[in-house]
């Protein structure tokens, strides 16, 4: 059996991943936003406040605008190293540069006050807007399409400076059997083959590789089983190792990606 590495302050990464699972931020006292429930450890002096606590009101002022999404928040600030992961799901960090980028709300785990967060008007989804770091969950790496393209709603990440999209059904296939025995029972007709999210125009959009959706752990909660990051909401994609990580442009360009080891 191999001998596991034991880390400390000094053998973490900088704003990096430990492993496929697992990312280190280092805060330098500027302060990080923080989805509840996705830092497992850190080294150091860091505080934690809700959104708009006290002196930190100007901050989500500038940098946070989803009301819904406001409980489920944190501000870390102060000087150390953070530990981020989401059940074991891969996770990734990536680089908006001057750019526009929509994604599901429970797939977003942290990004940098130099991103502002707006709600989407797409439901579950909210949309970063500038340059700076994000660090995303996913079950299994992120494939990046670029649009005309339908996708499986499931397996819909986000997508990157291209029009929100819209709703697209198959006709054959609700005009069929199964179309019957939804309009008479209701059940049925969730599939990505029945019903798609289409995308048209320039930009990028990004995929998981799995279609799987199961109940989210509610925030601050201990247990829960197998799923995907915000279920409730959808599901990203991504599986990152140490290295650079990908950039998503203003304009439609060169997408780099981190594999394996």
């Amino acid at each position: 059996m191999s001998t596991p590495v034991i880390h400390d302050p000094t053998t973490l990464p900088s704003d990096d991943n430990v492993d496929a699972y697992t990312f280190c931020v280092e805060l330098k006292g500027s302060p990080w936003f923080l989805q509840k429930g996705k830092m497992i450890a850190y080294y150091g002096r860091i505080e934690f406040n809700g959104i708009g606590h006290g002196r930190l009101d100007r901050l989500r002022r500038s940098s946070f605008h989803s009301p819904l999404h406001a409980g489920d928040w944190v501000v870390a600030e102060g000087s150390g190293k953070m530990l981020l992961a989401d059940r074991a799901f891969d996770v990734n960090s990536f680089d908006l540069d001057e750019g526009n980028l929509t994604i599901r709300a429970g797939n977003l785990l942290a990004y940098q006050p130099s991103l502002a967060l707006k709600q989407s008007i797409v439901p579950g989804f909210l949309t970063l807007i500038g340059t700076g770091k994000f660090v995303a969950a996913s079950n299994g790496p992120v494939v990046f399409m670029e649009p005309p393209v339908r996708v499986d709603p499931q397996a819909l990440v986000g997508w990157a400076d291209c029009p929100s999209p819209c709703h697209h059904y198959d006709h054959g296939y609700m005009s069929g059997v199964m179309g019957g025995l939804r309009a008479l029972t209701g059940v049925g007709g969730a599939s990505g083959e029945e019903h798609q999210f289409e995308f048209v125009g320039a930009g990028t959009v990004l995929l998981q590789s799995s279609e799987m959706l199961m109940p989210e752990v509610a925030t601050g909660t201990v247990g829960g089983g197998a799923g995907v990051p915000g279920a409730n909401h959808g599901v990203p994609g991504g599986g990152g190792q140490p290295g650079g990580a990908p950039r998503l442009p203003g304009q439609l360009g060169d997408l780099q990606r981190r594999f394996g080891l």
